[in-house]
């Protein structure tokens, strides 16, 4: 596989039949539409302007008041229950672009939300009532209007003091500050005396300077009519009313889950208008035309053009130049093998356009490494059926398309791993045999991790070598195809020689080969460098090589490693499940400690998967940078349109 050949396009076309043909574009889904890079100076550029921006707005504002009336219709359970695995449905391009039912589904947004708005409106207002009673509330007993005043012979006051204050001791006070005064108490709580003050006006300023001695504080109660019980039964006859209508208003909320499908629609068909404008936001107009800049997949140019040809407009197309590889968007081709490795690809860095594709020359390793860190038959089943049912059922895009189906080659290699080395679930059947039959069982097995360790660990390096080799060959070959013949052969070619040497000594054989590669680092830096530069390079070559290759080489013994933590912790499980000698204690204990197993080795074991091959293999070849193609097209998140 390979990265996907672009063409650079430029097109000017009728102002008039700019809306039409950005739907066409939108339509096949292979154009990114970009900036045209402006220069300022030119009169030409500083002649054109930029669309206006405001549909951008209002499909934004479209969208948010569509996603908003869903949220409240998931609020109150209006919106029908979908299975956990369901797909998304269907949807006719002409459907979705239909303007009656758009402006169907506009008109109930606006009822929902209007009505969300009124709820929450009510709902202040009930805080702001349950607030008034609350300061109503301690005067209930008080028959006395609200409003009464002082007069000019009569100082009345409400008001509250503390209480830890004493009502007699807070009488007593009074009687000595005046003797024509009287402090009524109303309703006393936890934290004050409720009172109600009656003094002559000759003695009002002593007995208030003796009450505000001990806490004395003034009701504001003056904007009330009426006695409390009185506005208590006015407000609590209002918020009766308030609550029958939020009842109403949610009964009939609830009642129209029905119009869900039709806002999804809505909001798909904002999110769609949304990349349009985005896509209009970058184009240049003139008065009566406007130029557009992008990229096409270069195998969608032929019926791109044919469908160009229908309007009025110039277009031409031409092949990126070197220096432009870093502006070209890149897009990875992919089969059914390599297509679930783009998950990995696109978490590390897309390749730079013009290089190498990587899944490919991944895809064999990841998927054989995670196997035989997982190494299980009982795991490899779980990740078989878990992803192929998912991309059955739910039938996912994007990276959790990718992640089932990068579930079901990686279950495939463990299943063979663990069906190599003897486990299901740890030693489960053999823990289940001992304790129904009493008599012992055990797996075939070619080898295992607790007994053959040290060969394990052997073929781990021995495989990292494998890749490690394969990344110089690939690195070899595109050096040679840009003319680097020096850096190749000194950079892998000797290399290769001193690899090959070290194994014809290590097998007893003349070490002349290795001498050839010795020869070699040396003459690499001689040749290459310059002045004291030939000497340091000499030491520095061989420093870098050599710790470089054994430290890649090291890090392959974490697939024994993890097959070998992998297995203990499972065998670990089963047998503290099988100590108290009860098979169903047994299944709770063993289910419970290979369901942790299983989470803890899913991740550790991609984990370190995607640092062998960034780290270790990628180093050798490739060459990130690339930045992803998007392209106009119809992207939504409810409904997949059929085009």
């Amino acid at each position: 596989m390979a990265i996907e050949k672009m063409k650079r396009l430029r097109m000017v076309a009728m102002t008039a039949d700019r809306e039409a043909l950005l739907r066409k574009l939108q339509h096949m889904g292979c154009v990114e539409i970009v900036q045209p890079e402006t220069d300022p100076e030119d009169p030409m550029w500083a002649s054109l302007a930029r669309p206006d921006g405001g549909g951008l707005a209002a499909a934004n504002e479209e969208k948010t008041g569509a996603e908003r009336a869903l949220e409240v219709l998931k609020r109150y359970k209006a919106l029908p229950k979908t299975g956990l695995l369901a797909p998304k449905p269907g949807v006719q391009e002409g459907e979705l672009f239909d303007e009656t039912q758009a402006q169907a589904a506009r008109d109930m947004v606006q009822e929902i939300n209007d009505l969300d708005r009124r709820l929450a409106a009510i709902r202040a207002e009930e805080n702001k009532l349950e607030t008034q009673k609350d300061v109503l509330r301690p005067w209930m007993a008080l028959d006395l209007p609200l409003e009464t005043g002082s007069t000019g012979q009569v100082t009345i006051q409400l008001g509250t003091l503390p209480a830890n204050v004493p009502m007699n001791q807070a009488e007593g006070e009074l009687q000595a500050a005046g003797e024509l005064a009287q402090l009524t108490e109303v309703y006393t709580e936890r934290d004050f005396h409720y009172c109600m003050l009656v003094c002559h006006a000759s003695q009002a300023e002593g007995v208030l300077e003796a009450l505000k001695a001990l806490g004395w504080s003034r009701a504001n109660l003056r904007d009330w009519t009426g006695t409390a019980a009185e506005n208590l039964g006015r407000l609590d006859r209002e918020t009766k009313a308030l609550r029958e209508e939020a009842a109403s208003i949610e009964e009939k909320l609830a009642g129209m889950g029905r119009s869900a499908p039709d806002l999804r629609k809505l909001a798909d068909l904002a999110s769609v208008t949304m990349s349009r404008e985005e896509s209009r936001s970058r184009l240049m107009d003139t008065g009566q035309t406007f130029l557009l800049e992008g990229w096409v997949q270069a195998d969608r140019w032929p019926a791109l053009k044919q469908e160009l040809d229908k309007y009025p407009c110039a277009c031409e197309v031409s092949d990126p130049a070197p220096e432009d590889y870093p502006q070209v968007p890149v897009k990875l081709k992919n089969n059914l093998l390599t297509k679930p490795l783009n998950m990995v690809t696109e978490m590390y860095s897309l390749p730079a356009y013009g290089t190498l594709d990587p899944n490919p020359l991944m895809a064999p390793f990841f998927i054989l490494f995670y196997g035989i860190m997982m190494a299980d038959m009982g795991y490899g089943l779980l990740m078989m059926l878990a992803g192929a049912v998912i991309l059955k059922k739910k039938k996912p895009g994007g990276t959790f398309g990718h992640l089932c189906g990068l579930l079901v080659l990686c279950g495939i290699t463990t299943f063979i791993m663990g069906a190599l080395t003897g486990g299901f679930f740890g030693d489960f059947l053999t823990q289940v045999v001992k304790l129904t039959t009493g008599g012992d069982f055990a797996l075939p097995a070619l080898f295992t991790p607790l007994e053959d360790t040290m060969m394990i660990l052997v073929g781990a390096m021995c495989l990292g070598f494998v890749q490690i080799i394969t990344g110089m060959a690939v690195s070899f070959v595109s050096k040679l195809r840009h003319g680097q013949v020096l850096d190749a052969v000194f950079e892998e070619v000797t290399w290769w020689i001193v690899f090959a040497g070290l194994g014809l000594m290590i097998a007893g054989i003349t070490p002349i080969v290795l001498a050839v590669g010795g020869a070699l680092v040396v003459a690499g830096p001689v040749i290459q460098n310059q002045g004291f530069g030939k000497v340091t390079g000499i030491f520095g070559s061989l420093y870098n090589h050599v710790t470089g290759y054994f430290g890649d080489i090291l890090s392959y013994s974490r697939l024994m490693a993890l097959m070998l933590a992998g297995s203990v912790i499972a065998q670990v499980f089963n047998t503290l499940g099988a100590i108290p000698g009860n098979i169903v204690i047994f299944l709770i204990i063993s289910f419970a400690g290979n369901t942790l197993n299983f989470a803890l080795n899913l991740l550790g074991c991609y984990v370190h998967d995607l640092r062998l091959q960034c780290l270790e293999y990628f180093g050798k070849f490739y060459q990130d940078g690339g930045r992803p193609f998007r392209p106009l097209d119809l992207n939504t998140k409810y409904y997949e349109v059929v085009k």
